[in-house]
């Protein structure tokens, strides 16, 4: 059986849960999902669909990076979104992030995320 090692780096926004950041089992990360908090504040940053997303995206890579990992290790993300009008404005900054051979997505419409974020995003990577 593989072994359960909690990840928690020190410069990502402080979980807003009775979570941790990651959990990485055997050559797989389990990401739990980020929005939009600035890491100095723990507040909700302010702006459109595009700047949280960007946000966002920074927080899932600092959990990443403290494991050597890059977006190109990410193998599975799923994105929530409270209004899927959004969409467009979301892709174009994963699209940023995301290049070449893109990892499986499943994006989706919820009721509301946590802080009242506009945008929220999990990922599985691969050693």
């Amino acid at each position: 059986m593989a072994t359960k090692t909690i990840i928690r780096p020190a410069n990502a926004p402080a979980a807003v849960g009775p979570y941790n950041h990651a959990i990485r089992v055997g050559d797989l990360l389990f990401c739990s999902g980020q929005i939009p908090l600035d890491p100095a504040t723990g507040h909700l940053v302010a702006g459109d669909i595009k700047i949280q997303t960007e946000r966002v995206l920074e927080n899932v890579n600092t959990v990443l990076a403290d494991q050597k990992l890059t977006f190109a290790n990410v193998v599975k993300s799923t994105v929530f979104l409270t209004d899927l009008a959004n969409f467009g404005g979301m892709n174009e900054v994963y699209a940023k992030y995301f290049t070449g051979d893109f990892p499986a997505r499943s994006t989706v419409q919820v009721a509301g995320l946590p802080k009242g974020a506009g945008v929220e995003i999990e990922v599985i990577a691969h050693f």
